[in-house]
């Protein structure tokens, strides 16, 4: 028997190895065009950035070894450029020497992988741009990298590959930009897991260019000129192309073999060809995907070395094995931070009009109490009539690849939910916690499908009117101030049941706390109580993730330190370890400790919450505490703060340039001035409070309040008092009420906001509005009559929010 192989890479070199095995007898010819044959195709990028430095160390076999192992005639630059299924024989070129020869089978193994993407761009084959698909392209690079000593590179695509180069060039000191077409990097895993990678990105050195897209090469004065359909210039001294790889099928269409309709060679489960003597592996094949059932592309590694097994069990034993295709489980390491992907992300359920729910969950590393533990967020999406398990994806640092492991698993296997809620894995402190993060997610997906808890995602929740639901958030009140959705209440968890009346019945609630466990907690008490709740799923730091990619990210924050920490001559007198804590903990823990120093004493804080890093960013510029030093490893935050001085009454004042306006006017011309004023310095970034005392408490007033009970002297002020903000009289020319309609009319007339609409911005941008207590007492309003979000107050409360502003309005 006779065997030809065309390809020497992963499933080529698989399959020859194996067919060795089955049948010493046998004839089997390797052909490779390339040079080298079985290398370590996905350590190249490693090579390039010096983390591999031992180049022979990407050859797993030379074809001269493997020759003398196998006892196989390895044949390198040599292309087959032809087959022909009827004759039984290949048309093989020698690149060395040129001669063209023929050569007969009985049996053919087509392997022959992917070819990257070149699109029809001006300028594309300039010198200096390179895609990295093979070890010649990888030498190439790495010259060109040295000879030309290169400063700065745009990689164009962020795939794994792209990612990966980009880590690589960074980390021999070059610039890096990426442009990416899409509205993110790595398209196999969702937004809300990519939005945590663009973070990691930026905050080393990586520039992001998303949703842009390449024009033109050109060469320029400076080096390479990369012009982008935005009208961007980037200058460059090399750019690596990393948009796509296609199969590469001209060998299997002249030879008249079926091509499917994703574009790759079509076999049977033994993967057998449309000609039952050829076979093909690798790349270069589509294959139904386990889950959805369509046909799909896999490029990588794992799938094909165990289809060159199966391919070589079927051409020895006669079709033995089934191939049961590849749910695409992959993972990659960006600078410190693990990615990776199973099964199908929501983005191609969507695509493929596969309902599908999904569940975020943000855990620990291992038990939070043994120190190292560090975050790891999980997302899931699953059937919402079986719960079986469609896809997972992982983002962290250390334990990711062991939850995607795990969850691949499930995935490949065809279970569900219910099987990660009851997997078993190891348990110890150091190791993992007793109920695992792939079990926890598990357990949240079945939250949902018994209906213990309805789950609304942040795309959801965007898309609802503001004034049809109402949105509590139940963290403590110093989370708040850390970071809130604008247009919350702040009911803390351990509060709720204190204040049930509170909450309107008449619309749906959301609630949403750091992570999602408490809103979970809070959802089930008022879901007891008849309240229609939605737990806003992954919580504030999924939420928060997104909407700062939405509205274009955030430059990394540099907090400058004149002299390294140990230069400084200042000690470090307490040491702080908040590893493993959540939010709020490791800002409590801050709060607890720097209360035992003394003024220009520091402290040293470590934790693993991801939201740390802004937290205590803010909460020093908050509090007056000067942050001396932050930094980044492994997942781990350290902060130095230094306790601060006595703050002066004015700095009190100015800190956070906050404005306070005291209402205690009804009359509409006033109502509207303090409203744009409130408008115009939210619009300016600044945090303002509205306090509403007497008669200014009629122009927040529900339109609508239904009946109230009230006493006498109450019922007397109601029939006195207006309604509501559209029952507001000008405070001059209102001739019994036609001025104010004029003036409504010429305000409509002329496109100006009408005191209604004010009022809903001030909310939807988080003014807060309070209402005082004694006036209410006065004048029988009861909180019934005003309207959501409006929060019942005394003067205490305001003179806490006027002492931290700059400017104070009574109007």
């Amino acid at each position: 028997m006779k065997y030809i192989i065309i390809g020497g890479v992963a499933g080529g070199a698989s399959t020859a190895a194996r067919l060795r095995r089955l049948d010493e007898r046998a004839e089997i010819l390797l052909f490779e065009k390339g040079e080298y044959i079985s290398y370590a195709n996905c350590g190249l990028p490693y090579y390039i950035g010096g983390v591999i430095s031992d180049r022979e160390r990407l050859f797993v076999q030379t074809p001269e070894s493997f020759a003398n192992r196998f006892g196989i005639g390895v044949k390198v630059l040599s292309e087959v450029t032809r087959i022909d299924p009827e004759r039984k024989k290949v048309e093989v070129k020698d690149l060395k020497s040129g001669e063209v020869y023929e050569e007969g089978f009985d049996k053919l193994v087509l392997s022959v992988g992917a070819e990257p993407i070149f699109p029809p761009l001006e300028g594309i084959r300039t010198e200096g741009i390179f895609s990295l698909r093979n070890v010649r392209d990888t030498d190439r690079i790495h010259t060109y990298i040295k000879e030309k000593q290169v400063r700065k590179a745009v990689v164009v695509g962020a795939g794994f590959i792209g990612l990966e180069m980009a880590e690589n060039l960074a980390a021999r000191g070059i610039e890096v930009t990426i442009v990416e077409m899409a509205d993110q990097v790595m398209t196999p895993v969702d937004y809300e897991i990519a939005v945590v990678v663009h973070r990691h990105l930026k905050e080393n050195g990586i520039q992001l260019r998303l949703k842009e897209a390449v024009k033109a090469f050109r060469k320029t004065e400076k080096g390479l000129g990369v012009e982008l359909k935005g009208g961007n210039l980037l200058e460059t001294d090399l750019v690596l192309l990393s948009i796509g790889v296609r199969p590469d099928t001209r060998l299997a269409r002249e030879a008249g073999l079926e091509v499917g309709e994703a574009g790759g060679i079509r076999v049977n489960a033994y993967l057998q060809t449309s000609c039952p003597d050829i076979y093909a592996v690798g790349d270069a094949i589509e294959f139904p995907h386990p889950i959805s059932g369509v046909p799909a592309l896999t490029f990588l590694a794992g799938p094909a070395n165990k289809q060159g097994r199966i391919c070589a069990d079927n051409m020895v034993q006669g079709n033995c094995k089934v191939y049961e295709g590849s749910v695409n489980t992959a993972i990659a390491k960006i600078f410190e931070l693990t990615v990776g992907a199973t099964g199908l992300s929501g983005r191609l359920l969507n695509r493929l009009n596969i309902p599908y729910q999904e569940v975020i969950i943000h855990a620990a590393s291992h038990a939070g109490y043994y120190p190292g533990a560090v975050p790891l967020t999980i997302k899931i999406n699953f059937s919402p009539t079986d719960g079986r398990l469609f896809g997972g994806q992982v983002v962290g640092y250390e334990g990711a690849d062991k939850r995607l492991e795990m969850l691949s698993a499930v995935v490949k296997a065809g279970g569900d939910i219910y099987a990660l809620a009851e997997m078993e894995q190891a348990y110890a402190p150091p190791y993992s916690s007793a109920k695992d993060p792939v079990n926890m997610a598990g357990f949240v997906a079945d939250n949902i499908l018994s209906g213990l808890v309805h789950p609304i995602s942040w795309r959801e929740l965007k898309k609802w009117e503001s004034q049809k639901y109402t949105l509590i958030n139940v963290c403590t009140p110093e989370e708040c101030e850390l970071g809130h959705i604008p247009g919350s209440l702040n009911i803390p968890l351990d509060e709720m049941r204190k204040h049930l009346d509170e909450i309107p019945r008449e619309k749906p609630v959301v609630v949403y706390c750091a992570v999602g466990l408490r809103g979970y907690i809070a959802s089930r008490i008022l879901m007891q109580n008849g309240f229609d709740v939605f737990n806003l799923t992954g919580g504030w730091r999924t939420y928060e993730a997104v909407m700062e990619e939405e509205r274009g990210g955030e430059e990394k924050r540099e907090i400058k330190v004149e002299q390294p920490l140990e230069q400084q001559g200042r000690i470090v007198g307490l040491e702080v370890d908040a590893c493993g804590l959540q939010c709020p903990g490791p800002v409590m823990k801050l709060k607890e400790s720097i209360d035992q120093l003394e003024a220009g004493d520091r402290m040293l804080i470590k934790a693993t919450d991801p939201a740390f890093r802004r937290d205590v960013t803010s909460w020093a510029e908050l509090t007056g505490n000067p942050l001396r030093e932050i930094r980044e490893e492994k997942g781990v935050i350290t902060a130095v703060i230094e306790k601060g001085k006595a703050v002066t009454e004015e700095r009190k004042r100015g800190s956070e340039n906050a404005k306070t306006l005291i209402v205690f006017s009804d009359d509409l011309d006033k109502a509207l001035a303090s409203f744009v004023v409130a408008n115009g310095a939210v619009a300016m970034g600044r945090k303002v409070t509205m306090f509403f005392t007497f008669w200014g408490l009629n122009v927040i007033k529900k339109e609508r309040s239904g009946k109230v009970k009230k006493d006498r002297m109450g019922r007397m002020f109601d029939w006195m008092l207006p309604k509501g903000s559209r029952y507001l009289a000008l405070s001059k020319m209102n001739m019994w009420g036609m001025g104010a309609r004029m003036m409504r009319k010429i305000m409509k007339r002329k496109g100006i906001e009408s005191l209604e609409s004010l009022i809903l911005q001030a909310r939807e941008k988080g003014v807060e509005f309070i209402a005082c207590q004694m006036s209410m007492d006065v004048m029988g309003i009861k909180k019934e009559e005003l309207m959501e979000g409006v929060q019942i107050g005394g003067v205490a409360n305001y003179l806490e929010k006027a002492e931290k502003a700059d400017m104070n309005l009574f109007i």
